[in-house]
Formats: C-alpha cells, structure tokens, sequence
C-alpha cells in the first residue's frame, strides 16, 4: 500500500493542532503512515483515505457520516474506518474526523512500555 503525500501532509497538520503541545508520534505502519496520541492509533492514511479510529462504538455514527468500513485482506478492523480524501476538501473537514480520534486516543491511559 502507497499513501498520497498530499493528503498525508494535510492529516499531520490537523493531527499537530488537535494534539497541541502534548504531541503526537508518526509512525510508517501497514505501508502507510499512522498518528498516535498518547500511545494510541488515532488516524492513518494508505492509498486516497483518511484511517479513523472510531472505536467499535463509533463506527455506526461514523458510517452514516459517510465513511466505510476499514479492512486488511478480508478482515474487518473493529472500530475502524476510512474516508476517502475526496470527502475531505478543506481543514475543517478533516479536523472533523481528526479531533475526534485524537481526543479518543488522549482520553485513554498510556500504554507501558513492552521493554
């Protein structure tokens, strides 16, 4: 899987200004890139779309607002999905899937380190 620069370089902004001075950490994943606050996945992005995690009880609200379900070969990721870069035309439109995720991923305890 590929990822679109553009689009990629547009989710590393929003993600900047939902996670403030807290930050976030960029990893390359699943031949793409994904955002994680606070130890947590929050957004990705391979091929066109925009990777949300919504958590399995977001996904629902999530696909009515017009995203569709997220999988890797034939498996489905619980909570989950993905939003083509079409559907995103300006900032306010990505922060609108970006802040979410991002507060989502903060809310949550850190991890501890597997060391």
């Amino acid at each position: 899987m590929t990822y679109d620069e553009e689009l990629a370089e547009r989710i590393r902004t929003s993600v900047a200004a939902a996670a403030g001075p807290a930050g976030y950490r960029e990893i390359k994943m699943f031949g793409g890139l994904c955002w994680t606050v606070n130890t947590y996945l929050a957004v990705g992005t391979g091929d066109d779309d925009l990777m949300v995690h919504v958590g399995t009880d977001g996904v629902d609200e999530a696909l009515a607002n017009g995203a569709r379900t997220a999988t890797m070969g034939e498996r489905t990721m619980g909570g989950v999905v993905l939003v083509a870069a079409a559907d995103l035309p300006d900032p306010d439109s990505l922060a609108a899937w970006v802040g979410p995720a991002v507060e989502r991923a903060r809310a949550k305890p850190p991890k501890k380190s597997k060391a």
